[in-house]
């Protein structure tokens, strides 16, 4: 792969050459990398937008809020309200699909009010092997991907923050609330209550790597096997908390902590598949 300098010249040079754009602006390490380059060669013709929806822990308005104030953003925030749409409160595989046709929609419609020309969105190279149904609205939209076309890794968007001195350099990985449900499961607004009270407890006991999985009366407890001591060392007082909460039952996840945990039920059924094809 070409050198990081050749990769950050041509995503420069790609957004020299967009004249102008509307950001979907999460405030997460993507995105904020992206921004920051985006606001250095398009000045006052980069429009960041944060959407929020009770998908999404509130700490992340207040990440976004920050970051988009140290960056010096034009900076707007939408409400999406994604669970009005039964397709994507289904909880599908494809959930993620209808999410982002909906956000795309809403910032293409922006972009046309601000007359900024086109629409970018923070996916980066390392995320084509990964299970995203939300890049196919990307592409059917017309959504350019300038840190995927420079060939930038997740690795060189950290490295280059840091040299930067991005307070997102090593921000861990977010993903909304609703990849704390097993696919199928009916998402509604007590559900996801219950989970983000769950995670903010967590977040307050000094957590900072976990997931609090829903599986219907039990939570599934992830963490950073580097913090397993801690969390045996709480578990009374969480179970109590959690019980609280709504769950019945508690337990802890002794994998750890692990991004995408909910999509191995798509790899374990895909794999029985190719196995059973071959037999």
């Amino acid at each position: 792969m070409k050198d990081i300098k050749d990769k950050i010249s041509k995503l420069r040079d790609l957004l020299r050459g967009y004249g102008g754009a509307v950001l979907a602006f999460s405030g997460g390490v993507d995105s904020s990398f992206l921004a920051k380059v985006a606001r250095e060669e398009m000045k006052d013709r980069l429009l960041a937008v944060t959407a929020l929806d009770e998908i999404h822990a509130p700490r992340e308005k207040k990440d976004a809020l920050q970051v988009a104030q140290q960056l010096a953003l034009q900076h707007k925030v939408i409400f999406t309200n994604n669970l009005t749409n039964w397709q994507f409160a289904a909880n599908s595989p494809e959930r993620c699909y209808f999410c982002k046709k909906n956000l795309f929609e809403r910032l293409f419609a922006i972009a046309k009010e601000y007359r900024l020309p086109c629409v970018l969105d923070g996916t980066n190279y390392d995320d084509r092997g990964e299970h995203r149904p939300g890049t196919l609205a990307a592409r059917e939209l017309g959504v350019k991907s300038p840190l995927l076309k420079a060939g930038l890794t997740k690795d060189d968007i950290r490295k280059l923050s840091q040299k930067m001195k991005l307070p997102t350099w090593n921000k861990p990985s977010q993903a909304c609330l609703l990849t704390r449900f097993p696919y199928g499961e009916q998402i509604t607004k007590e559900k996801l209550a219950m989970v983000r009270r769950a995670e903010e407890y967590l977040q307050f006991q000094g957590f900072k790597v976990f997931r609090v999985r829903h599986h219907g009366n039990l939570a599934r407890l992830e963490v950073a096997p580097a913090e397993f001591e801690k969390i045996l060392a709480l578990l009374p007082k969480l179970s109590n908390k959690l019980n609280e909460i709504g769950y019945v039952y508690v337990t802890l996840d002794l994998k750890g902590f692990r991004s995408g945990s909910m999509d191995e039920i798509l790899a374990d059924k895909s794999n029985k598949q190719v196995i059973e094809g071959q037999k």
